[in-house]
């Protein structure tokens, strides 16, 4: 006869396992492959799509569920879903070396992506390759943080490379245009070009129509300015994320 599974063990099989140790004991949950990231970065926001099953364990690869009243002594409730969500935030996702060494090499390469895509070449007013931006990363021996995501290491790159001058680099300027009613325009235009850092258009008929290249750092404030001064009567569009130059590809 074959042998029965005991009632508190259940082996998984392809599995993520996010380990977290408190009170003095380890605590582990599966779940599936790829899903842990996506939820730490909220592109994953359905918790079924992560977890294997809503079950703590002290060892998923040996089956073995954690004890409830070691639960509610360690984390003050049996609430199996919020401990695995507690884990999930906290807790350290297992992956052997060679997954580590893929991971962060992935990483390092969408951070110096979105360097390159958010970045230009102040002398050329282009965009830098992004082999040349990784080589600067490692120039500067950035280091990869798996548990931070890649835009805001991307942002600490680009102050790393600022600071250091490390590469010649500024932060690629948004065009906008804006179209706004005669009665705000002469106010709006005097404002509009203290935070621009180009004006390329400046017509005034029967409204007041720009076009500006602005630091990226300053649209939440003009879009403001434009919504407040007009009355939400002013437009503001997003032309493009850089400016770009002619012959080349635009965005």
């Amino acid at each position: 006869m074959p042998l029965k599974q005991p009632t508190n063990q259940k082996r998984l099989t392809n599995v993520a396992v996010v380990r977290l140790k408190k009170g003095g004991k380890r605590f582990e949950i599966a779940c599936y492959p790829n899903k842990v990231s996506s939820w730490r970065s909220k592109v994953e926001t359905d918790i079924d799509e992560v977890l294997q099953t809503k079950s703590v364990f002290m060892n998923v690869s040996k089956g073995e569920f954690a004890k409830t009243e070691e639960l509610k002594k360690i984390f003050g409730t049996d609430n199996q879903e919020e401990i695995c969500l507690e884990i999930l935030a906290k807790g350290e996702l297992q992956v052997t070396e060679k997954e580590r060494h893929v991971q962060l090499e992935s990483m390092f390469r969408d951070i110096a992506t979105i360097v390159a895509d958010k970045c230009v070449n102040p002398d050329t007013n282009r965009p830098y390759p992004v082999t040349m931006i990784e080589k600067a990363m490692r120039d500067l021996h950035f280091s990869v943080k798996p548990h931070k995501n890649s835009k805001q290491q991307a942002l600490e790159v680009i102050r790393q490379l600022t600071e250091k001058e490390a590469l010649k680099i500024q932060r690629a300027y948004m065009r906008l245009r804006l179209v706004i009613p005669a009665k705000e325009g002469h106010k709006v235009r005097e404002k509009v070009k203290k935070l621009s850092t180009k004006v390329e258009e400046d017509e005034f008929e029967d409204d007041l129509e720009m076009v500006v290249l602005v630091d990226p750092g300053c649209y939440r404030e003009l879009d403001e300015l434009v919504r407040e001064d007009t009355r939400g009567k002013g437009k503001i569009e997003v032309l493009s994320l850089k400016e770009i130059h002619e012959g080349e590809e635009s965005l």
